[in-house]
C-alpha cells in the first residue's frame, strides 16, 4: 500500500522549484527561539508515551521527516519530495488501524529525506550532530540496487599526497558504506605496481559483511602516495578480478561495477575497455574526481559514458558522502526501466530509544 500510494503521489506531483512548504522536521519540532517563538519547520507537535512503542513519546496521526545534516532542509528537491509524500500519512495511520501489531514504518527518498510513522522527536548525539542518511542503510540499499560485486581502484600515485588522498580514504569508506551482504568487493591501490588494500585477498572478491567492511577501512591508513599514476595497470587487474570471480559461480551473479578514485586520467585508455568491457558493457565504470582541478575531468567522464556509468567530481571532505550517492541512481535504473517491485527482507533491526539505550524491540524491515 505504502508502494502504491508514493508512486501515485509521485506521478501528481509537478515539481516546483518555488515552492514554500511547512513540514514538521523531526529535530526541530516543539523547539522554541530565544523569544519564545516555535523556530521554522518546528511547530507545535503533539507526543504522548506509547506503550506499544517502548513507551517513547509518539504522535500516531501524523509523520515526521528528517534531513541528513549535510543537506539544506529547505532544498528545493527535498521541499517537493516532503510536499508529495505527505500523502503516505494516511497510509500509515490505516496500515497502523488494519494491523495494530505494526511498529515503525517509514519511506526512504533518493533526495534523501526519510519520512518515519509515528511522529517521534530525534535529538543530536554528544557531539550535536545526527549522522543518519537512510540511503546509507541496508535495507533501503538492498531495494534500490541489485547485488554487485564491485572492485575500487584508488591512485595512490605522488599527485595524490595530502588532503587528496584524506579524502580519497573518506570516498572509499563512504562507498563501502553503500554495499551489503548481498555484494561483493575488493580494493586495490595503483602506482606503477599495484597494491591490494588486504594483500591475502590478492585477485579475488569478499562479501561485504560488516567484518570484512571494517577490516579494509582500518587498512585504508597505510595507503601512502607516491610515484606514478598507471591507470591500465589498474583497470587491467580490476577487469580480470571481475571476470574470473564471475567464473567461478560465486559473487553477486548480477550488477558488476569499477568504482575509479583518482585526481585525473591522462587517456581514456579505450583499448582497455575494448579488449574487456565492449561491446556488452557489463563492467559500469564510476570514476569519482578528487580535487577541485578539471584537467582530466573530460577523459573520465567518457569513460563513465562509454561504459553505462556516472562520472561524479569530490573537491572537499564535505562533498564526499552526498556525491558518492550518486551511483546508487545509475544502478536502480534497470529495476525502474523494467518496473520491478521486488520485494526485499532484511535482517532484524534492533530498537533504538532516544537517549540510545537499546530497547528490546526488533523488527523487520520490508523495502519495496
Amino acid at each position: 500500500r505504502l508502494v502504491e500510494a508514493a508512486e501515485e503521489a509521485h506521478l501528481q506531483h509537478e515539481e516546483d522549484p518555488d515552492l514554500q512548504y511547512e513540514y514538521f522536521n523531526a529535530v526541530l519540532i516543539n523547539e522554541i527561539d530565544e523569544e519564545g517563538n516555535s523556530v521554522e519547520l518546528g511547530g507545535d507537535f503533539l507526543l504522548q508515551p506509547n506503550d506499544h512503542f517502548n513507551n517513547l513519546s509518539v504522535n500516531l496521526s501524523l509523520s515526521v521527516v528528517q534531513v541528513p545534516t549535510n543537506m539544506y532542509n529547505k532544498d528545493s528537491a527535498i521541499v517537493n519530495g516532503v510536499y508529495w509524500s505527505e500523502a503516505l500519512n494516511k497510509v500509515f495511520v490505516d496500515n497502523f488501524v488494519k494491523d495494530p501489531s505494526l511498529i515503525w514504518q517509514y519511506f526512504g527518498s533518493a533526495k534523501g529525506f526519510f519520512r518515519q510513522y509515528p511522529g517521534i522527536k530525534w535529538r543530536p548525539d554528544e557531539h550535536g550532530v545526527i549522522a543518519f542518511d537512510c540511503r546509507n542503510r541496508k535495507w533501503y540499499i538492498q531495494a534500490a540496487t541489485s547485488p554487485k560485486d564491485v572492485v575500487i581502484l584508488v591512485d595512490v600515485s605522488g599527485s595524490m599526497k595530502g588532503l587528496r588522498l584524506t579524502i580519497a580514504r573518506q570516498t572509499v569508506s563512504s562507498i563501502l558504506d553503500t554495499l551489503g551482504d548481498d555484494d561483493f568487493f575488493n580494493v586495490i591501490a595503483y602506482n606503477e605496481e599495484l597494491h591490494y588494500v588486504e594483500p591475502c585477498l590478492n585477485g579475488t572478491l569478499v562479501q561485504a559483511d560488516v567484518t570484512n567492511k571494517d577490516h579494509f577501512r582500518m587498512n585504508l591508513d597505510k595507503l601512502f602516495a607516491k610515484g606514478i599514476g598507471m591507470l591500465d595497470v589498474g583497470l587491467t587487474e580490476a577487469f580480470e578480478v571481475l571476470n574470473d570471480f564471475n567464473q567461478t559461480g560465486r559473487g553477486s551473479a548480477c550488477s558488476q561495477a569499477i568504482m575509479l578514485v583518482t585526481d585525473g586520467a591522462v587517456d581514456t585508455y579505450d583499448a582497455v575497455f575494448a579488449k574487456y568491457n565492449w561491446p556488452d558493457r557489463k563492467v559500469r565504470i564510476f570514476p569519482y574526481l578528487i580535487g577541485r582541478e578539471s584537467a582530466f575531468a573530460d577523459n573520465l567522464k567518457w569513460m563513465a559514458c562509454a561504459n553505462k556509468g556516472y562520472f561524479t567530481q569530490i573537491s572537499t571532505l564535505a562533498d564526499v558522502q552526498e556525491n558518492v550517492m550518486e551511483y546508487l541512481h545509475v544502478l536502480s535504473r534497470p529495476k525502474v526501466i523494467d518496473q520491478e517491485h521486488d520485494t526485499v527482507w532484511t535482517e532484524a533491526y534492533v530498537d533504538s530509544t532516544v537517549s540510545g539505550h537499546r530497547s528490546p524491540i526488533s523488527h523487520m524491515v520490508l523495502s519495496n
